[in-house]
Formats: structure tokens, C-alpha cells, sequence
């Protein structure tokens, strides 16, 4: 059981890195490095398709395709290649193990599910040309495989691990509500980061010096187009970018509000105080860096990390509604 254990974490850190590196694939523009899948213009490196990017270069000396953009987008998927066999190791030990684990089956089988569903979504997300809809799917996609390994993570580590934490029933309603705001705002900052959106406002705390622009909510938020369109195919309004980035802000605001009164609450629990303040700090360092991005144009460093900074915050709600949630 220790080795199984063992292969959960480690596949849940492959899981964060995985998540950070598509964020960073995708800020850099690097999601069309190559143009098919699952290889690079049908090979298996961007080293064997050298002569294919080259003529793509040469016809498009900006587009989406270059030598460095290739291997960014090979090693994305590289890696979630190797996620996806170890989730595949995970769901077979997890049967082979199943008189002896925690808990059911399922779940190991269910992230086998959603990791053959996350490999779908990044082939749409090339041959579909960046659709915001499938990217959006596909970052929520990888957020959903990080919880569920650490949920199966906890699990598995038993009741004597989690024996110091007070029961906590009381907190349950609050850190649900609390973990579904957090998904809410990861799939509205997907929103912004796949419909370019983030410096549709570049002041803080006002947007283009007011607090509530011109915004076009019908357009923003039309989700069968592709990317720059409206449903019609006509190009997407400034006003629509703004209201996309706006309820982003708008959300981010909820969501403090409603996490600092769920920490002062934590801190008053026996036993989650810790856990509380780990909650605090990351909700600090996400609004800092949301903040920053905007202050400072979006450089890329401080984009990829406010994407991970979600991701650790995510984390950190799941470990708390797994604990509220222990018998």
C-alpha cells in the first residue's frame, strides 16, 4: 500500500507541473507550435519535423509555428503522456488493491475517465484552432485531475493520518460553498486567459478609468465561437473583452470576501488553523498576482504563476472539504 500511496503523490506532482506548463504553452502562444496531433507534423519530435517548420517559418514568419514554440508544445505533452500512464498504473493498482484501499475503486477508475477525456481535449484544443470553449474545458480538465488524485491521495494515507484534525461538521456548507467559487473563478480566469482578455483593462482598481465600462456581456460570453469571433464570425468587440476581464474582477472580489471570513472561521477550529492560514496566504499571493499582471502588462513569469497559484488554492479547498468531510 506504501508504494501505491507513493505513485499517487508522485502523479499528483506531475499533475501541478502539468498544469503549470500548459499555462505556459499557452501564455506564450506556443498551442499551435505544432498543428497536429499527437506528434509534430506526424513525427515524434520537433527535431524530425525540423524541415515541415522551417516551410511553416517561411510562409508565416510570425504565425504560431516556430522551432521553439514546437518543443514547448512536444513537451507539454510529453509529459501529460506520462501523467496519463501513470493514472493508467493508478487505476489498475487501485483494482488490484481494492480489499485493501480505503475506499472504492471508482475513483481511480473515474481519473482514468477523465484523463482519456483530457487527452480528446488536447487534440481538439490544436485541430479546433484554440476554440476558447475546448481550452477553457481543458485547463478545467486538468484542474479536475489535480483534485481527484489528491482526494485519492488523502484517502489512501488512512484515518490515523487525519487524526489530529477535530470533527468539523459545522464547517461543511461553508468550505463547499468556498471550493465552488474557487472553480467558478478558475473557469472565468480560463475564460480571460483563452479569449486573450487580460489586459482589456490595464488600470487598477477602475477598468479604462471607470468602474463600470462599456461592456458587451452577450458576446463575451457566447460559448460556441471561435477565438476573436462572435457567433456570427465577425470580429469580438473591445466591449466584450472587457466584460469578460470585469466579472473576472468582479468574481475575484466574491471570492476574497467569502475565503477571509471561511479563514477567520478556520482559525477559530481546533486543529485548522494551519490550514486556515495556508488558505490565507495563497489567497494573498493569487490577488497579488492577479493585480500585478495587470499592473505590469502581463509578463509572462507572473502569468504562469497566478495560473499555478490557482491551482495550489484549489488544492488547498479540497484538503479542507476532504477533512470536514472525514468520518
Amino acid at each position: 500500500m506504501s508504494s501505491y500511496r507513493t505513485l499517487i503523490l508522485l502523479t499528483l506532482i506531475l499533475a501541478l507541473g502539468v498544469v503549470s506548463l500548459g499555462a505556459y504553452v499557452r501564455l506564450s502562444d506556443a498551442g499551435l507550435g505544432c498543428p497536429d496531433w499527437p506528434g509534430c507534423y506526424g513525427h515524434l519530435t520537433p527535431h524530425h519535423a525540423a524541415e515541415k517548420i522551417d516551410a511553416a517559418l517561411s510562409q508565416a514568419p510570425h504565425g504560431p509555428v516556430s522551432h521553439a514554440k514546437a518543443w514547448k508544445e512536444m513537451a507539454h505533452r510529453y509529459l501529460a503522456g506520462t501523467l496519463g500512464l501513470l493514472v493508467l498504473a493508478i487505476a489498475v493498482a487501485g483494482w488490484r488493491l481494492r480489499r485493501e484501499a480505503y475506499g472504492s475503486p471508482m475513483l481511480p477508475m473515474l481519473l482514468l475517465a477523465l484523463i482519456v477525456f483530457q487527452a480528446l481535449l488536447g487534440m481538439w484544443t490544436v485541430t479546433r484552432l484554440l476554440k476558447p470553449l475546448i481550452v477553457t474545458a481543458h485547463l478545467l480538465g486538468g484542474m479536475a485531475t489535480v483534485s481527484l488524485l489528491l482526494w485519492l491521495w488523502l484517502r489512501e494515507r488512512g484515518q490515523s493520518a487525519h487524526a489530529y484534525f477535530a470533527q468539523a461538521s459545522h464547517l461543511r456548507g461553508a468550505a463547499t460553498l468556498g471550493l465552488l467559487l474557487v472553480i467558478v473563478q478558475i473557469a472565468l480566469g480560463g475564460w480571460v486567459s483563452t479569449n486573450y482578455a487580460a489586459l482589456a483593462c490595464t488600470d487598477f482598481p477602475r477598468c479604462q478609468g471607470q468602474w463600470v465600462p462599456p461592456m458587451d456581456f452577450e458576446h463575451a460570453f457566447t460559448l460556441h465561437r471561435e477565438l476573436g469571433e462572435t457567433a456570427t464570425g465577425e470580429l469580438l468587440p473591445m466591449a466584450a473583452l472587457t466584460a469578460i476581464h470585469w466579472v473576472h474582477r468582479l468574481m475575484a472580489l466574491v471570492v476574497t470576501l467569502f475565503l477571509a471570513v471561511l479563514v477567520a472561521r478556520l482559525l477559530r477550529a481546533p486543529g485548522y488553523a494551519a490550514l486556515g492560514l495556508a488558505i490565507a496566504g495563497l489567497l494573498v499571493w493569487q490577488v497579488s498576482l492577479g493585480i500585478s499582471n495587470v499592473m505590469f502588462s502581463l509578463p509572462l513569469s507572473l502569468a504562469v504563476a497566478h495560473n499555478a497559484g490557482a491551482a495550489w488554492l484549489l488544492c488547498a479547498l479540497v484538503w479542507l472539504n476532504f477533512r470536514v468531510r472525514r468520518r
